[in-house]
């Protein structure tokens, strides 16, 4: 077990939390244009920032959440059965490195490279399913 936990896919994994945790503070707070009550209170009501920025940074965390549980099963996978290493550890590196990036592009609303990127981090997680299932 003690080159699995010190494995690249293990690795990504625990950086992915620190992205996620990122993400999550940067989208909240850049829609403070709702004010203070909303942002601190039980939100019931959906209140929706004019900051275009505040927007694209809610359906960038979307998209991470939308494939963020493929990555995670995939990497814990792979590090259960010892497939670590080639490349899965590749595909992990590549997807990380891609949703990180993601973010920034699609907060500057640069779309076509935005899509590039979200596909880059997809092949990332097909090397990772190629490594596990061949």
């Amino acid at each position: 077990m003690e080159a699995t936990s010190s494995s690249m896919e293990v690795w990504v994994l625990g950086w992915s939390v620190a992205l996620l945790i990122v993400q999550i503070i940067v989208q909240g707070t850049a829609g403070r244009d709702r004010g203070t009550d909303y942002l601190v209170g039980p939100r019931d009501e959906p209140k929706s920032s004019t900051n275009p920025v505040a927007g694209r940074l809610d359906r960038a965390l979307r998209n991470f959440l939308e494939t963020y549980p493929a990555f995670i099963a995939l990497a814990v996978a792979l590090a259960l059965t010892g497939k670590t290493g080639g490349i899965g550890a590749t595909g992990a590196l590549t997807w990380i490195v891609a949703r990180t990036a993601y973010v920034p592009v699609y907060a500057a609303g640069i779309s076509t490279l935005r899509s590039l990127i979200w596909f880059v981090s997809i092949i990332g997680l097909a090397m990772m399913f190629a490594r596990l299932m061949f």
